[in-house]
């Protein structure tokens, strides 16, 4: 079956015990695999996860899992019980922000244990199930399925106040799959994350238009770097010029500073770096 025949033809799903036997599913693709017991697991374990937010973004390097793992952080700096679900499979980059690499993941009898990074804090990701953190995971899109299929139903997390998954870039197999196998427990949302320039906000469009096909509220869009903020001691990413002959004064200014007004040297300067028209004008 082809992506776009699930993101047009698939029903509103019931809730639970319904998922593929109410007279909603009739006619629904999805229908066959709402009804199994694989749906009906996922429901099950995903009974004591209260919300459930997806993290998206239009294309790599908007700094998404990022976002992920700082939002999760704060989640749980409030004393919210949070998991959070690493589903890039081909790229998974949160084991190295949380600085759990080399962690595994082990099997209880209640089903796989999460790896924690606070008391309140777990992760599920693939990069904890790979030999070498080097090695390219080469997957068709069925075992990538595979894998989220049973992240979502094998994996333990106990209560939990939130789960943020972290979605690859794009809109892919992962996407479809995440969003299929979870609508029947509900999904709070998701959350795009992108850049100030041009070409981002068309693949933010792009990313609104898929969340509104398979009926996913957005919550928010998050503009990434869109501002630098530096102490005025280190500003090694731009340089004082004079006019005419280009000379670089950064250290003469600085010397005056530190021998006239020294207290101005802790102060945090701010700036954008792209005008907001997205022409990607560098901040001097």
């Amino acid at each position: 079956m082809e992506n776009s025949e699930i993101l047009e033809n698939t029903n509103e799903r019931p809730q639970a015990d319904s998922a593929g036997k109410s007279d909603a599913c009739q006619g629904c693709p999805n229908q066959q695999e709402c009804a199994t017991a694989l749906i009906l697991a996922i429901v099950e374990c995903m009974a004591t996860v209260k919300h459930k937010i997806l993290v998206l973004s239009g294309k790599g390097g908007f700094e998404k899992s990022t976002f992920s793992a700082q939002l999760s952080y704060a989640l749980a700096a409030i004393d919210f019980q949070v998991g959070l679900m690493d589903i890039d499979i081909c790229g998974p980059s949160i084991p190295k922000m949380l600085n759990l690499e080399g962690q595994e993941i082990h099997q209880s009898n209640l089903g796989w244990s999460p790896v924690y990074v606070e008391s309140n804090l777990g992760v599920m990701s693939i990069g904890f199930m790979l030999l070498n953190p080097d090695e390219a995971v080469i997957w068709r899109g069925a075992r990538k399925n595979g894998l989220i299929k049973q992240f979502l139903k094998d994996v333990y997390w106990g209560e939990l106040d939130f789960l943020v998954v972290d979605a690859p870039p794009g809109t892919s197999d992962e996407h479809i799959s995440i969003i299929q196998y979870l609508q029947a427990t509900r999904i709070d949302g998701a959350i795009i994350v992108t850049t100030p320039q041009l070409v981002s906000l068309i693949d933010v469009r792009k990313k609104v238009s898929f969340c509104k096909k398979v009926r996913v509220e957005v919550l928010g869009v998050v503009e990434n770097m869109s501002g630098l903020c530096q102490r005025l001691t280190n500003f090694r990413f731009a340089k004082l010029m004079e006019n005419g002959e280009q000379n670089d004064i950064t250290e003469k200014v600085l010397g005056y500073m530190r021998e006239n007004v020294p207290e101005m040297l802790d102060v945090i300067a701010c700036s954008a770096v792209f005008d907001s028209n997205g022409g990607g004008v560098s901040f001097t």
